[in-house]
């Protein structure tokens, strides 16, 4: 077993925190490497383990703006014990598509930037924080996409940094996580900065390892 499977190991071991599901948040500024070690903590939590990325509730006209959504079509029916159905945006057709089911799973993994903000900080098990610098993360990001999406990089950063400084997800976070030439690196967590400030509903006295 290799570490990121034992800490997989310790995250489904947590109490639920959403109805019956135990929701991991992956955090961080957009570039930062959230999606693929989203996607590799869900292999290693195992086959039933679905991702929720936040880039299919948030839209052009409602970057940060998708609170609502993701309260009434994840969860609402996921407290309840239901499978959740989300209506996914279209980045290229600019318009949201057919709802897509997100069953109430032992575990759901959740990234995207914001994954960790206020509104949803009580459902979650966990939040995990991608230690990438925003400049960094940003520059990873516009090589990415390339030049034809650096004006809608320009008003992306602009729109993070303003959701960041009113409602900051790395001082709440459960574990820093840090992207390493082989694996990840599990760093403290910056409990002094939260302190007082968290939110958590079944985190809160745990091992701030995993």
């Amino acid at each position: 077993m290799d570490d990121l499977d034992r800490r997989a190991a310790r995250l489904r071991a947590l109490p639920p925190s959403c109805g019956p599901v135990r929701l991991v948040a992956v955090d961080g500024h957009a570039g930062s490497g959230k999606s693929t070690f989203a996607g590799r903590l869900a292999l290693a939590l195992g086959d039933d383990v679905p991702v929720l990325h936040l880039d299919d509730l948030a839209s052009h006209a409602a970057l940060f703006d998708w609170t609502g959504r993701m309260l009434r079509q994840v969860i609402e029916p996921l407290a309840q014990g239901r499978d959740a159905a989300y209506t996914p945006y279209d980045w290229n057709l600019r318009r949201f598509l057919a709802p897509r089911p997100l069953p109430a799973a032992a575990v759901v993994v959740v990234e995207g930037v914001g994954a960790g903000r206020r509104a949803l900080r009580p459902y979650l098990a966990a939040l995990l924080w991608m230690d990438r610098g925003a400049e960094e993360s940003w520059a990873r990001g516009r090589a990415r996409d390339g030049a034809e999406l650096f004006g809608f990089w320009d008003d992306w950063t602009a729109a993070e940094t303003r959701h960041f400084s009113s409602d900051p997800s790395r001082p709440f976070a459960d574990a820093l996580i840090r992207e390493c030439p082989e694996g990840y690196e599990w760093l403290p967590t910056p409990t002094e900065t939260a302190g007082e400030h968290r939110s958590f509903t079944h985190s809160d006295g745990l091992p701030p390892a995993y």
